[in-house]
């Protein structure tokens, strides 16, 4: 089965958890785009495409993982464009998590992802429709700065929303609720 298609049926099977609205919306927004655009799922899609990634959290200490990233220069979670040796978006979001962190032995969360996000982005791309999905850090990990980041820092729960924009504390948020 091809990215594209593993990307409609984890859509088709996600029902948010406690999105409500938006995120059926959203949903639905994403199966309507890989069905007008096969190359929906690349970054050579200017029309958007789906992105993958994770948060990383370190449950125990009750923190999270969060980048500074190199050309937005923002605190977000892991994450980023598809490969074409990605076999679902979920592998996508554990190798970036993984690459992006410098984590080894990273897990992700089951049940798919935790929530999806659309958000506008610098030219050339436009758009990105990210399925955001959660991977647990063991015990006593150790994050390694990529050349994607400026900077890589754990931050306690109450911490983000003084670091990151609202779409990072939505992700907390709901990782939080499922945990």
């Amino acid at each position: 089965m091809s990215l594209h298609d593993e990307a409609v049926l984890t859509l088709e099977q996600y029902r948010g958890r406690d999105g409500g609205a938006e995120q059926a919306e959203l949903r639905q927004h994403y199966l309507d785009h890989l069905a007008a655009h096969p190359d929906g799922m690349w970054k050579a899609c200017t029309a958007g495409h789906l992105t993958a990634s994770a948060l990383v959290i370190d449950p125990e200490r009750g923190r999270v993982l969060l980048t500074l990233h190199r050309k937005l220069r923002m605190w977000l979670q892991m994450g980023g464009h598809c490969e074409p040796g990605d076999p679902t978006p979920a592998a996508a979001a554990l190798r970036e998590a993984t690459e992006e962190s410098g984590i080894t032995g990273l897990t992700l969360l089951p049940g798919g992802p935790v929530t999806l996000d659309r958000h506008a982005i610098p030219a050339p791309c436009n758009r990105h429709l990210d399925m955001q999905y959660a991977a647990l850090a063991a015990p006593g990990s150790t994050e390694l700065i990529s050349d994607e980041s400026l900077d890589l820092r754990w931050f306690g729960y109450d911490e983000v929303p003084a670091v990151a924009d609202a779409s990072v504390q939505r992700l907390v948020d709901r990782v939080r609720a499922v945990l």
